[in-house]
């Protein structure tokens, strides 16, 4: 039986915490986890894109997953983005996530070579079957991955009863619905349409700008329970306006994210790794401009 209730609400993707070498720094990740388990929100996501999966060794993504769990294993529901471009690096992380209790493992399909469904299937299947006592949900994410989630995928992998949900971070709204109806539990991915997700069906959200404004998505959680679309719509359309703020800049967008969040009252958690862009000069007014956005919004919604 699927314990639903632990998956409702609002889950931040969790950053790449660096030291000032580059290196993961095992202080800072518990340093953002505690930041985070203190705003209240559900849990975390970690291990995706927002934590650079696809830049770390595995190595590194175990040691961030392990300073998660010891910090806030138990007192919030942590998923893990265990996938690797081959299986049995994806099993191994699975596998490690059993072993720290985490609540449920998450991977995206096998990226580069389009593979067709089956063997898409037998990825995601073989990944559960390391983790074997763990909830498993799919990432659907195709404008990276090439590979788009489809019906029959998605009921072929229900057979599996480990497989409780999809994440989902494609555009169109309808996909949620659509897998609403099949009877998997949603996250919708898109932080711009979390309103939008939640009435088509989404149980919950992971989102890559959720740490920076956790209150703000908090709130739009909030008034779609309480069906105040009004202001939820309000409150959503202020995010969506931070986010293009955020977008405006040269740097990557998780390195601004990273400034504005030690600039709100959050760690520093170092910036991006390469080839992801780092900062430039021209990018701290925008940063600016975002921060008394949030602390604007945050007074008067929060």
């Amino acid at each position: 039986m699927k314990d639903i209730a632990k998956y409702q609400g609002i889950f931040p993707a969790f950053y790449a915490c660096y030291d000032k070498d580059g290196h993961i720094s095992p202080e800072a990740t518990r340093a953002l986890a505690k930041h985070l388990l203190d705003k209240g929100v559900k849990g975390l996501y970690v291990g995706g894109s927002s934590g650079e999966c696809i830049y770390q060794s595995m190595a590194e993504r175990k040691l961030t997953l392990e300073n998660v769990m010891a910090e806030v294993g138990g007192k919030m529901t942590i998923i893990a983005h265990v996938a690797c471009n081959n299986t049995a690096d994806s099993r191994e992380l699975a596998a490690h996530a059993e072993s720290l209790k985490v609540d449920a493992v998450a991977a995206i399909p096998p990226i580069y070579f389009h593979l067709p469904p089956a063997a898409i299937a037998k990825y995601w299947n073989d990944i559960s079957d390391a983790a074997p006592n763990t909830d498993f949900i799919i990432y659907n994410i195709p404008q990276l991955a090439g590979v788009s989630l489809t019906v029959p995928l998605l009921q072929e992998m229900l057979k599996n009863p480990r497989v409780i949900g999809v994440k989902n971070s494609s555009m169109p709204v309808q996909d949620i619905q659509l897998w609403h109806d099949e009877g998997a539990l949603v996250f919708n991915g898109p932080d711009e349409q979390l309103l939008s997700g939640l009435a088509a069906g989404a149980d919950g959200g992971i989102g890559g700008t959720y740490a920076a404004m956790p209150e703000l998505y908090l709130k739009v959680f909030d008034c779609f329970q309480k069906g105040d679309m009004a202001l939820g719509r309000e409150v959503q359309n202020e995010c969506c306006r931070i986010i293009y703020k955020m977008c405006s800049t040269t740097g990557n967008m998780y390195a601004v994210i990273k400034e504005i969040l030690r600039r709100t009252g959050g760690p520093d958690v170092g910036s991006v790794r390469a080839p992801l862009a780092p900062l430039v000069e021209g990018d701290y007014a925008i940063i600016d401009a975002c921060v008394e956005m949030i602390k604007a919004a945050v007074a008067k919604y929060c």
